[in-house]
């Protein structure tokens, strides 16, 4: 997976709450089983009419807004299990997702394909959608070493909360079986040591 150290970058606004995965990904489009091409279907539904022509007042389809960072309403990811709700927004080119409240899968499965989730109190969430609205170019700075989240041209910040294991993972770029593999030499000296004690107890 790609590292993730820092970010900062202009946000797109979603300020829908309770957004479940089936808005995200439509069930119809779950027929892949790689991560290539969902990009384009996130939001489908909301992005296109029913003569699938592109909604104006859809934010994703606002010229004004862009960037790595989606800021969504609260209890984002709900419904389904899905991984492809992961996938989706990865693939359209988002970074980090922040919300006030994220469903656990999805939140994992978030984490487990280099998505940050960047959980924030309702107060910090609202004014994210008050400064993007008002100044849609301004930038939101995510530092997931500090674990902190702010808006530098208003010295506006706010620190978020995640696992760090997952923390660690992301800044290096590992997936499971890459922290694993990044452990391999201690594992080694652990097992060798474990046999060398092993031996030394064995009666004569």
């Amino acid at each position: 997976m790609e590292k993730f150290i820092t970010l900062t970058d202009t946000a797109v606004p979603l300020e829908i709450e309770n957004v479940d995965t089936d808005q995200i990904i439509p069930a119809r489009f779950l027929k892949a089983t790689d991560k290539s091409g969902f990009g384009e279907n996130l939001f489908r539904d909301w992005r296109f009419d029913s003569n699938d022509e592109p909604n104006p007042e859809f934010a994703l389809n606002k010229s004004e807004y862009k960037g790595a960072i989606l800021v969504a309403g609260d209890n984002f990811g709900c419904g389904s299990s899905r991984e492809h709700a992961a996938w989706a927004i990865k693939a359209y080119g988002f970074k980090v997702v922040v919300s006030s409240y994220f469903a656990d899968i999805f939140k994992g499965n978030a984490l487990n394909n280099g998505l940050l989730p960047v959980q924030v109190s309702p107060k910090f969430l609202e004014l994210l959608f008050i400064e993007i609205t008002k100044d849609p170019s301004v930038e939101i700075k995510v530092d997931l070493e500090a674990q902190e989240i702010s808006i530098p041209k208003k010295d506006i910040s706010e620190s978020f909360d995640i696992d760090p294991y997952k923390k660690t993972c992301m800044i290096n770029g590992f997936d499971d079986i890459d922290f694993l593999v990044s452990k391999l030499d201690a594992i080694k000296e652990f097992e060798t040591k474990r046999s060398q004690k092993l031996q030394a107890t064995k009666p004569l």
